[in-house]
């Protein structure tokens, strides 16, 4: 079983910044970034593998930035230049098999969300 609590969202101006964090109850090898906009389906934003790897979707590469701290099981989502299209609810997500990717089949704990406005 994991745990994941996520913080750190609010609402910003456009071109502003963000860092989110999730604080897990241990280690997990895959562990996630997701949301899920008013109307839209659910999305993997970035991942993060325990031995490094780190993956982005296209419309968020060079202004998000995926990291995590093993001492404090804790991922984070930095996010500078945000875009109104940014707002959504972002979950923090693990897996503990050997698989990551964007899509959500690798995971199997969420966290409860924690919102993100980006205003114009």
């Amino acid at each position: 079983q994991v745990q994941l609590v996520e913080s750190g969202g609010g609402s910003v101006q456009a071109g502003g910044s963000l860092r989110l964090s999730c604080a897990a109850s241990r280690s997990a090898y895959c562990m996630g970034w997701f949301r899920q906009a008013s109307g839209k389906e659910r999305e993997g934003v970035a991942y993060n593998t325990a031995g490094g790897t780190s993956m982005y979707i296209a419309s968020v590469k060079g202004r998000f930035t995926i990291s995590r701290d093993n001492a404090k099981n804790t991922l984070y989502l930095q996010m500078n230049s945000l875009k109104p299209e940014d707002t959504a609810m972002y979950y923090c997500a693990a897996g503990v098999g050997s698989s990551c990717s964007l899509g959500e089949t690798p995971y199997t704990y969420w966290g409860q969300g924690t919102q993100v406005t980006v205003s114009s």
